[in-house]
């Protein structure tokens, strides 16, 4: 009946605020649409298997919503906003499992930070996400859940570790949601999902409540349908955090708004460079080459400087000597434990490899794991080669002159499902620090698995605390571009 008033599908959250300032729509509206979409197509259908868990309490909520816009109008910039939450974030009245049957049912005594300012903003917390187990690598496979579809092809997962909230924003589940990204696990699910995907500077997002995987690489940011509402995201959950110490670097560094930058002649004289590198040679790579290659075209067709790069930067070679995800995993995840509640189920890593109650797909990264530790020479050589690696970029960006850095998040499709995650770039800002958004750049050649095609994203990278610039160049190219297409698999009821 609502819908016609209001048409949800595809919506963003200033139209979704305009038709609840015109009467058209209420909150309640907005998450019994949201929660019909989860019950037909993740449950159903083609079985998605992307939400863990719905909040029980949710339409209660949005009647609350709805009364407090009645009193005094919209209670913040993400009033009544549904968001989808990727399960490694905590809240204090769902449960937080990391995707973990080693953590099932554990239900914190208090949000995670950015969970606290989203709600403050007005936000509605709809479900929880599926994930990579403890977000340890890209595929979206755990022992809650089992594995996450891609929406767009079936038979392929959909990136990860934050896939679940990646197949959920593609599929309408919800309006916008948050991913946390140690290695590409914000940018991967975006790509592979016709998604903007923000990986913020180390520090503008506070980790505080999140389970982590490595506190010297891990945030979290927005994973949306559109650059817009991935800013007003942003604007809301940016900022210092007394229990984030990494924070305080970002006093000073962060814009009244972000969404000052939403500019739709963002293009015009930006010095962007092609890191060349970071496209693969061989056949199997022509499907995502094709599309980033014609989206680099657009970039220059509208303005913007296109500087070839062609010093050899390896991006496995990053993964395996310079990243410490796995190095920090035990010591740094241990932290997390050991701090919870009495009646946590778990309060170490040790426990939780005792109990047996994990996905099997991690025991390996797991063993990998208890064997390492920080603070090791071979772990200090890799913080060695991680600083040299950030004054590599920033001085490759101050010799070439550039605004930002553009490349194919992954040199190949999202794998399929059962398979592993192939030569995925985003190592990069993983390793430095430095903020990324992945945008969509298109879709490989249309099959009988993928009607439309296999979704493809391109990565824009900058200096520390450059967001500005990397939004003006994100959402100039989105206006010109619209390459975001919903998948077949999940149309409008």
């Amino acid at each position: 009946m609502f819908l016609s008033k209001f048409n949800i599908f595809e919506t963003t959250i200033t139209q979704v605020h305009k038709a609840m300032l015109a009467g058209e729509l209420t909150c309640r509206e907005l998450v019994e649409y949201y929660l019909k979409r989860i019950e037909a197509y993740d449950q159903k259908g083609p079985s998605l298997n992307s939400i863990i868990l719905v909040n029980p309490k949710a339409l209660e909520e949005a009647e609350a919503l709805d009364a407090a816009m009645k009193q005094g109008g919209l209670t913040g910039p993400l009033h009544g906003i549904p968001i989808i939450l990727k399960d490694n974030v905590d809240t204090y009245d769902m449960a937080t499992t990391a995707g973990s049957l080693s953590l099932k049912g554990f239900v914190p005594e208090d949000d995670a930070y950015i969970v606290r300012k989203m709600r403050e903003a007005g936000a509605l917390i709809l479900a929880k996400s599926n994930l990579h187990e403890f977000a340890i690598w890209g595929e979206t496979v755990s022992s809650m859940l089992g594995q996450t579809l891609n929406p767009y092809d079936l038979t392929r997962t959909p990136g990860g570790s934050s896939g679940g909230t990646g197949a959920a924003i593609a599929s309408n589940f919800g309006l916008a949601g948050i991913g946390t990204d140690t290695i590409n696990s914000i940018r991967s699910p975006s790509s592979a999902n016709s998604l903007v995907g923000i990986r913020p500077t180390i520090g503008l997002v506070s980790r505080d409540g999140i389970v982590p995987y490595s506190f010297t690489q891990d945030t979290a940011g927005p994973i949306c349908r559109t650059v817009e509402d991935a800013v007003a995201v942003l604007d809301v959950i940016a900022g210092y955090d007394k229990a984030d110490d990494e924070t305080a670097w970002c006093i000073g560094n962060i814009p009244k708004t972000y969404t000052a930058f939403l500019n739709k002649e963002g293009l015009k004289g930006k010095k962007i460079g092609v890191l060349e590198s970071f496209f693969g040679k061989e056949d199997i790579h022509e499907e995502v080459n094709r599309p980033v290659r014609e989206s680099i075209e657009v970039l220059r067709v509208n303005g913007a400087e296109i500087i070839p790069v062609t010093e050899d930067i390896n991006s496995g070679w990053l993964t395996s000597s310079v990243s410490v995800h796995l190095d920090d995993l035990k010591d740094h995840l241990n932290i997390y434990l050991k701090a919870l509640p009495d009646y946590a189920p778990v309060h170490s890593v040790e426990e939780i490899m005792a109990s047996g109650k994990y996905h099997p797909g991690i025991k390996d990264n797991m063993e990998k794991a208890m064997t390492l530790s920080v603070g090791t020479p071979a772990y200090n050589q890799k913080l060695v080669l991680r600083a040299q690696t950030r004054t590599k970029i920033m001085k490759l960006m101050a010799d070439y002159q550039l605004d930002a850095i553009v490349y194919p998040h992954q040199q190949q499709l999202v794998c399929k499902a059962g398979g592993s995650q192939q030569q995925r770039n985003g190592v990069l800002c993983s390793v430095t620090g430095f903020p990324s958004i992945a945008v969509p750049a298109g879709f490989s050649t249309p099959s009988e698995e993928a009607p439309i095609g296999v979704p493809v994203g391109m990565e824009i990278i900058g200096r520390p605390w450059s967001e500005p610039v990397l939004i003006e160049i994100a959402y100039a190219f989105e206006q010109i571009s619209h390459l975001r297409r919903p998948p077949v698999s999940t149309p409008e009821l």
